[in-house]
């Protein structure tokens, strides 16, 4: 259940507003010249939101993942990456000979 109150309203009821938030879970939309400022919500609310938003972002990650995957192997027309092996192997030559220079 969602509840508007105005900033002056919420500041003289802020306890009550407080238990109603908690115990009858109220979300509670605080407005100052008609303008929705904040919102009341319990803590468990507030926690749960945002175990929710954590997940739905991480679902979104795999999503980009996976659509990255999909435009690499376009790209590639099907030929297999190079191994991970090989590429930290190069990576390392190229390294080794670029500190050999410095010498």
């Amino acid at each position: 259940m969602e509840r508007v109150v105005s900033a002056t309203e919420a500041r003289i009821r802020f306890g009550e507003m407080m238990r109603r938030a908690v115990e009858k879970r109220e979300r509670i939309v605080v407005e100052q010249g008609g303008i929705p400022y904040v919102v009341l919500l319990s803590y468990e609310e507030y926690k749960r939101l945002r175990e929710q938003g954590a997940q739905t972002s991480w679902e979104q990650r795999l999503d980009e993942v996976l659509r990255l995957g999909s435009r690499i192997q376009a790209r590639r027309r099907g030929q297999p990456l190079t191994p991970p092996e090989e590429v930290i192997r190069r990576t390392r030559e190229e390294r080794d000979e670029r500190l050999a220079g410095l010498r």
